[in-house]
């Protein structure tokens, strides 16, 4: 069972019916402040608040504490007009750092660009520099746990496939720590040769060996006071994880060729993407620096886990490129559905890299699903269409009401000389039907449904099958 996780205050009844539709799409579980009487751990986790229009105090305050202690920590969405405005956005208040305003009438885009915003404030940056966009429960998870473990100096270990991000995690740690202010080095251990790795990391004097023609800093003594982000730590050779095993309990190190001993003051994050347990079944990893790591395992989810996060990280993608003076580009339904379809073994760095082929090959145009590469184009069939939209371009002339014609659009009747998609097509027209019911209803998927002349079951798959709507009220 999926647990109410947005809390909405809010007196207007059509601004209600907007704030939570809009949550929904967006994949959260929003519930009325004014249905709700009582919370339990098995029916509530809140993540966020909404505050609207306010008409009754006390009401509104009894709502407010449903909130509990989460009230200290989570995300608030604030109506620009809402008469608590002032209370939460001024900056004196407690809530400023995260709080974000909106304005009606609402957009889907408006609200999870706030909410984007929000979290990045809560991870100690600005929105441009925003780590992991997002709001599935994975995220929102992964996003949590670096909050908590960025105030304290404990050893992590990043655990998750290439590409999903393992070294941004290390920098949201240490950007949102007390050690942000001091140097972040990283350091590859796989891309280093084992005979190599060891004056990486510990430095050597001059003469060490053959040329070693001048003293040179290692990698600990750069990152002193700050952190230290070991990369791929499972391909570093058992000699070596023993020389480490030695300086994470000691805080001390020699450089190569060198007898002094260097104290140290770092904090250690390690990644890999291998399974270390196993590794350590194999004798091919010491399991007490495993231990020694893995204090705080942080486990990232790959992008398969995380479908309903694929429009967020396209905007970004698009908004980085955009930066860089590249064209931006959009993804028709049909492409968004078969991207979906996808597995993507390369994660988020091969989303990343898909948005930019296509920014080059579209710039400033609409990708369908005939333009992806093969791969990603997925092998199933396109839906039937429901309805006039289906029947629009198959007749000349679309029949309305009692003895009233009306002639197609030629942009409907017409075949463009290059041709086109017809599954893509037919997709982007019934995704745009559907909105515009929803926009008439106020989001109510009942009464977009009898607008669409189809069962409510019918319209909550076509909802989940275009990815506009990730949970749905009961």
């Amino acid at each position: 069972m999926q647990k109410f996780d947005f809390l909405v205050i809010e007196s207007d009844e059509t601004r209600v019916n907007s704030v939570l539709s809009a949550l929904h799409f967006l994949g959260y579980r929003p519930q009325h402040g004014a249905a709700c009487t009582e919370i339990d751990e098995a029916t509530h986790a809140w993540r966020a608040v909404y505050i609207g229009g306010i008409d009754d105090v006390a009401e509104a305050e009894r709502q407010f504490s449903l909130l509990g202690a989460t009230a200290a920590h989570i995300p608030v969405l604030l109506a620009e007009d809402s008469p608590w405005a002032e209370r939460f956005s001024a900056p004196t208040s407690p809530f400023a750092a995260r709080v974000a305003t909106l304005a009606f009438p609402l957009r889907y885009e408006k609200m999870a660009e706030a909410m984007r915003n929000i979290y990045a404030r809560l991870l100690g940056g600005q929105s441009s520099g925003l780590r992991f966009v997002g709001n599935s429960a994975p995220m929102v998870r992964v996003n949590a746990l670096i909050r908590q473990v960025a105030p304290f100096d404990s050893s992590v270990l990043v655990l998750g496939e290439s590409g999903t991000g393992k070294e941004m995690v290390a920098r949201a740690i240490h950007e949102s720590s007390p050690r942000r202010d001091k140097p972040f080095v990283a350091i590859n251990c796989g891309a280093i040769p084992a005979e190599l790795l060891e004056s990486e990391l510990f430095g050597h004097e001059k003469g060490a060996f053959t040329g070693a023609i001048t003293a040179r800093k290692g990698r600990f003594e750069m990152a002193e006071g700050g952190t230290l982000f070991l990369d791929e730590i499972g391909d570093m050779s058992l000699p070596m994880q023993v020389k480490l095993l030695r300086v994470l309990q000691e805080r001390a190190y020699e450089r190569v060729g060198g007898n002094k001993t260097q104290r140290c003051d770092v904090r250690i994050i390690a990644a890999t993407h291998r399974n270390l347990e196993q590794s350590i079944a194999n004798d091919q990893f010491r399991e007490d620096l495993f231990y020694r790591l893995s204090v705080f395992p942080l486990e990232l989810p790959s992008l398969r886990e995380r479908l309903e996060d694929l429009p967020p990280l396209i905007t970004e993608f698009n908004q980085r490129l955009a930066r860089r003076g590249l064209g931006v580009v959009r993804f028709s339904a049909g492409a968004m559905q078969s991207l979906r379809a996808h597995a993507w073994p390369g994660n988020v760095r091969e989303l990343s890299n898909l948005v930019e082929r296509m920014a080059i090959l579209f710039p400033h145009g609409e990708v369908r699903s005939s333009d992806l590469p093969e791969k990603y184009r997925g092998q199933h069939a396109g839906d039937e269409v429901h309805g006039a939209a289906l029947l629009a371009l198959m007749d000349d002339e679309l029949h309305t009401g009692e003895g009233m014609v009306h002639p197609v659009s030629e942009s409907l009747r017409m075949l463009p000389e290059h041709g086109l998609d017809l599954k893509d097509h037919l997709a982007d027209i019934e995704v745009g039907l559907i909105r515009q019911a929803l926009d008439a209803t106020g989001g109510v998927v009942a009464h977009a449904a009898r607008l669409l002349h189809m069962q409510r079951t019918t319209l909550v798959e076509k909802l989940r099958k275009y990815g506009l709507q990730n949970s749905l009220a009961a």
